[in-house]
């Protein structure tokens, strides 16, 4: 679930213990969902409406035209309402849909927070979307020449097994802590700036 303010002040200190020993600029930032999907409920309860004139069909049951006309709106009326159920409806959407729409969202966040526009190209983001499961480290190319995807991937791979065991906070600090062994490996402080914000961004 989304961190109370105590917890966002703990992954602030955790960046700003970081960034004094280097030149990286490390940006975080939890988004609840990457999108309402308000699409998937109509689209899966008017796939199965269509489904009623055949069902009926087995039945003993005789309708008019009418009232299969009407059986296939209260069947598309009642789907609809129950797969905006938010647990039911993420299960209805696809994973790929689910992965595509965080990945976008990320690639919007790094650009409208300026890490692209760093001193050296060392922005880095830790982006989560918790309802999608969704953990991605973005890294411009004054950190990405120097540390290989690999990492990246290990550290996310890490940060995902906690999201989905709803333990967030110590996710986002073991991401923080590790992602700071390799930027101040990498990218040591040579001064004392602060160009983006400390603290845990919040969508």
């Amino acid at each position: 679930m989304l961190l109370n303010e105590e917890n966002q002040n703990r992954v602030s200190r955790a960046i700003a213990a970081v960034e004094k020993d280097t030149d990286a600029e490390l940006v975080t930032v939890l988004a609840r969902q990457a999108d309402n999907y308000r699409y998937i409920p109509m689209m899966w309860a008017a796939l199965l409406s269509l489904l009623v004139p055949l069902i009926l069909a087995f039945t003993p049951v005789w309708l008019a035209p009418l009232e299969v006309l009407l059986a296939q709106w209260t069947t598309l009326v009642v789907l609809a309402l129950v797969f905006r159920w938010p647990p039911l409806m993420m299960r209805l959407v696809p994973a790929s849909v689910k992965q595509r729409r965080a990945a976008d969202l990320a690639r919007r966040v790094f650009l409208d927070q300026g890490l692209h526009h760093t001193r050296g190209g060392t922005g880095v983001l830790i982006f989560v979307c918790e309802a999608e499961h969704y953990v991605e480290i973005l890294a411009d190319h004054g950190i990405a020449r120097h540390v290989p995807n690999e990492r990246w991937q290990s550290i996310v791979d890490t940060f995902t097994t906690h999201v989905k065991a709803r333990d967030t906070l110590n996710g986002f600090l073991e991401c923080v802590a590790s992602c700071g062994d390799e930027l101040i490996t990498h990218v040591p402080a040579t001064e004392q700036k602060n160009e983006l914000p400390n603290h845990l961004i919040v969508l």
